[in-house]
């Protein structure tokens, strides 16, 4: 979707929310989500007593669409962190689109595709039970999305250890102190920018051993 497009939409359907402004709140009634225009919002969930953050989101990125989709309450809170344009669509004027300008629609549609492959993903991640499952389930899940399970030996995944972090939704020492083990028993390279894992099939072995039937 073209900076030019995304411009001649703002006039219309443009909102603009100031840094620690909330867009959404997790578990609310939700009728409408918003591309990002410009800026970052960061998406948290409430797990068991503490508040987690998810993602951070940037230009380009959706969020919400699952109340459009599927009519459900919001399943994460959206906070900007910085000042946030973002064009606002609900069920009428998306339905709209969809008739009226289907490039655009296309476009939306591809996003959703993608976005909900990540909810369920991540949820997926979440669900395990100890943090060590959760780590070599994000450690596959970036392989997933990488190398299209085209490779089998070893790989380089292009992610910090805050990354990992934040798709464990557990705290950086933490993942931290499980990434330094595998670095110990030789499993995996740790860097500042990325992660070397020498055979992706011994955390894939985990995964299936600790994850619960569905």
């Amino acid at each position: 979707m073209n900076d030019q497009m995304l411009e001649s939409m703002f006039g219309k359907f443009g909102k603009v929310f100031q840094p620690n402004e909330v867009l959404f709140c997790e578990y609310e009634p939700g009728n409408d989500f918003y591309l990002i225009k410009e800026g970052k919002v960061k998406i948290t969930k409430t797990i068991g007593t503490s508040i987690k953050t998810l993602d951070v989101l940037e230009a380009g990125d959706i969020l919400g669409e699952m109340a459009i989709l599927e009519e459900q309450p919001r399943s994460a809170t959206a906070i900007a962190v910085t000042e946030v344009k973002a064009l606002n669509f609900n069920r009428a004027n998306f339905e709209m689109l969809m008739t009226k300008n289907p490039a655009l629609a296309m476009k939306l549609l591809h996003i959703f595709s993608f976005r909900i492959y990540d909810q369920k993903r991540r949820l997926m991640i979440l669900l395990m039970d100890d943090i060590v499952g959760k780590v070599c389930d994000v450690f596959v899940m970036l392989y997933e999305k990488q190398y299209n399970n085209d490779v089998y030996n070893e790989i380089i995944l292009s992610a910090t250890v805050d990354d990992i972090a934040n798709w464990c939704a557990q705290p950086v020492g933490e993942v931290q102190k499980v990434l330094m083990q595998y670095v110990k028993t030789g499993k995996l390279d740790l860097y500042p920018d990325k992660i070397v894992i020498h055979n992706i099939s011994d955390f894939q072995r985990i995964v299936n051993q600790k994850r619960k039937p569905t």
